[in-house]
């Protein structure tokens, strides 16, 4: 492990790199977004101290856990619907079932 002392105005930090460390390739994307939406991740980005690229990626990365559990949740209540003996246990777990496929 090596470190790397930054020095910048008032401030400084430590870096620590570990050569173990792999880094990922990044793949160039362009993407149009509308002025609102491009402002909020603007705002985030100040906020959090990040670049509104770090920002947008965080943000997608999010998105991408979200769906997998929201993908995860419908395969378990489906599961769920399916070993349901109770009629009236089956009427409500197809009812949530609906609500999930179609909304409210």
């Amino acid at each position: 492990m090596s470190s790397i002392r930054c020095y910048g105005g008032a401030f400084w930090c430590r870096l620590v790199y570990n050569e173990g460390m792999k880094t990922q390739k990044s793949v160039r994307q362009s993407v149009s977004l509308p002025a609102k939406t491009a402002g909020q991740v603007r705002n985030l980005a100040k906020t959090r101290r990040l670049s509104s690229n770090r920002m947008l990626v965080e943000l997608i990365e999010n998105g991408i856990e979200a769906e997998k559990r929201k993908q995860q949740e419908f395969f378990d209540l489906a599961e769920r619907f399916r070993n349901a003996t109770d009629p009236e246990e089956a009427k409500r777990l197809g009812d949530a079932l609906g609500r999930m496929v179609f909304g409210n």
